[in-house]
């Protein structure tokens, strides 16, 4: 990936990088920007709580399907909705160029306001008998997830995409080692993380060690969160 000096419309000197992978086919590119966009990361944790009560209800103790309905919907109000609002918000007000978040500088609002959102949703359900230990440390491992990022983005523009993958892959694996016929499931998951990382370099200006340190990060937060949620 090449970098490149650039007016911007502000008269500001900035720093512009340009894609090192970038097909030529328009369908390709349109392909990995929906891919992109139907695995964003603030819509991740709400396909793993669906995944959870689908597959693995027990973990929600002996909740109806109105009730397990509404723990969806919890998980979409913190982890999709309150942290879009915040984004909207944010370049509403001029603190943002771009609700894409395009820059390192773009996403600092964004960390810090998902990081409370966050360390608040885990801290309920930590609270709340009713969920099981996986179920908390999946919340664990977003929190500390969107921590480490906020701290790396200090030094690249770390994927977002990517982290949440990674958080979502480790999650599927470690369920799997503790239950049988999860071939299939861990399959599928290892196909969408290779999938949305592959699309980050295609419809993104995102480089290799950007996507595969996002990957990491989501790795070791779920590592972690699951070591702690254990105590």
């Amino acid at each position: 990936m090449s970098t490149r000096l650039v007016i911007d419309a502000k008269n500001e000197l900035r720093e512009m990088r340009e894609p090192g992978f970038q097909p030529r086919n328009s369908v390709i590119r349109l392909v990995a920007k929906i891919i992109s966009y139907v695995f964003h990361p603030l819509f991740v944790p709400v396909y793993i709580a669906w995944f959870l009560i689908s597959v693995q209800p027990y973990m929600f103790g002996s909740f109806t399907t109105t009730e397990k309905m509404i723990t969806v919907l919890r998980f979409f109000i913190m982890y999709s909705f309150f942290p879009l609002v915040t984004v909207l918000l944010a370049k509403a007000l001029g603190f943002l160029d771009s609700i894409f978040l395009k820059t390192q500088k773009e996403r600092v609002i964004p960390y810090i306001a998902c990081g409370i959102y966050y360390f608040w949703m885990c801290y309920v359900l930590r609270n709340q008998d009713q969920f099981s230990k996986e179920v908390v440390q999946l919340s664990m491992a977003i929190f500390i997830a969107s921590s480490i990022g906020l701290i790396v983005n200090i030094y690249m523009k770390v994927s977002m995409h990517a982290i949440s993958m990674g958080v979502m892959l480790t999650c599927v694996i470690t369920l799997g080692l503790a239950s049988t016929g999860f071939g299939i499931y861990i399959g599928v998951a290892l196909l969408i993380a290779g999938l949305v990382c592959t699309a980050r370099l295609i419809a993104s200006n995102h480089t290799q060690r950007e996507v595969y340190t996002g990957l990491i990060i989501g790795i070791l937060s779920q590592i972690i969160g699951t070591t702690i949620g254990n105590f």
